[in-house]
């Protein structure tokens, strides 16, 4: 693949060439049409599109994609149109974690069509774009700009109730790429872990929200917990050996069920960042091995299992997501009246 962002047509007409323009000029021409038209898609998408999310860490290894994964097919089984863009231009890993790698983009008109996954969910991934999907992305700043803003305005979305946008580790060029290009952002969704290395990275996520003026619509923290069950007699007491020894004392129900979360990482540190910046707590996603089995295998832990303790974690967040848009919408209206 050569180290450029898609290259077509855009919808509509071009100038036509003049007598006496030379190919530079027309190029120039040509140039500045297809910018113009990217940026009346893109005024076109913010209106089309009722509610995008950037989902951001500031450390890499948190499951920030996963996390964004599984936000899009939680809202999607909720009924929700989705729409997911994964701007990791250097390590595209979402249409694995769907299953839908190897499916190939359609260009129509002028415009990207993305590739439909799981529960109708629309996916743009520079991973559709690679012919070898071992090969680096070795591309300068302006390159990934322009693959960016080609994802955003040349992308045919249609009518989306929401729009997650997968980011990088970081605060660099993506992130501030697509908040400069895309009108009528909603706000930012940090994922952190539970140790202070990845809780010190988060606040530096929320504190880039702040200065774009973006709201922070929360904070999630993932790998909060790793769960146990096992069965005993009806309502008996044991004892769990858990991290270092620790002895945790447990009773089972009247089935004889009993269950316990071990905190491997800490726990509370995503609340308490939350607390501490003044930024809503999302909730907490428990330490699953079976996301791991899923991203490889291509099947989500949601899909899966979707009654299972992830689908539940997920659908919490994705509730008190949906309270933190509704309130600014609330908010909103109350400014205009």
């Amino acid at each position: 693949m050569s180290d450029s962002p898609v290259s077509h047509h855009e919808g509509g007409t071009p100038p036509e060439k003049a007598d006496d323009a030379t190919d530079e000029q027309t190029a120039q021409m040509e140039q500045a049409y297809a910018q113009m038209r990217r940026k009346l898609r893109m005024t076109q998408l913010a209106e089309n599109v009722k509610h995008k999310i950037m989902i951001l860490s500031g450390k890499g290894g948190v499951g920030k994609s996963t996390v964004s994964t599984g936000l899009a097919l939680a809202l999607a089984r909720q009924g929700k149109k989705v729409g997911l863009m994964d701007i990791d231009i250097t390590g595209p890993n979402i249409p694995k974690m769907l299953g839908i790698t190897g499916s190939e983009l359609r260009v129509e008109e002028g415009q990207i069509h993305p590739v439909e996954g799981p529960h109708g969910i629309k996916v743009i991934s520079m991973a559709f774009l690679l012919e070898d999907e071992d090969a680096p992305v070795i591309w300068r700043g302006p390159v990934k700009l322009g693959a960016i803003q080609q994802f955003i305005g040349d992308v045919a979305w249609g009518d989306l109730d929401a729009l997650i946008i997968d980011f990088p580790p970081g605060t660099s060029d993506e992130p501030l790429t697509v908040a400069q290009s895309l009108p009528a952002i909603d706000g930012v969704v940090v994922v952190t872990t539970p140790q202070d290395v990845a809780l010190l990275d988060s606040r530096k996520s929320i504190n880039f929200a702040k200065t774009l003026k973006l709201p922070c619509l929360g904070v999630v923290e993932n790998m909060s917990g790793y769960t146990i069950q096992g069965s005993a007699e009806p309502k008996s007491k044991l004892t769990v050996k858990g991290p270092q020894g620790v002895n945790i004392d447990v009773e089972s129900d009247e089935n004889g069920d009993w269950s316990v979360t071990l905190d491997l990482f800490k726990s509370g540190g995503g609340k308490n960042a939350a607390k501490e910046l003044e930024v809503p707590f999302l909730g907490k996603l428990p330490f699953d091995p079976g996301i791991v089995r899923g991203g490889d295998d291509g099947v989500h832990r949601i899909v899966a299992e979707p009654e299972g303790e992830s689908a539940k974690a997920f659908e919490t967040v994705v509730n008190n997501l949906i309270t933190q848009l509704e309130d600014k919408e609330d908010s909103s209206e109350l400014k205009i009246l």
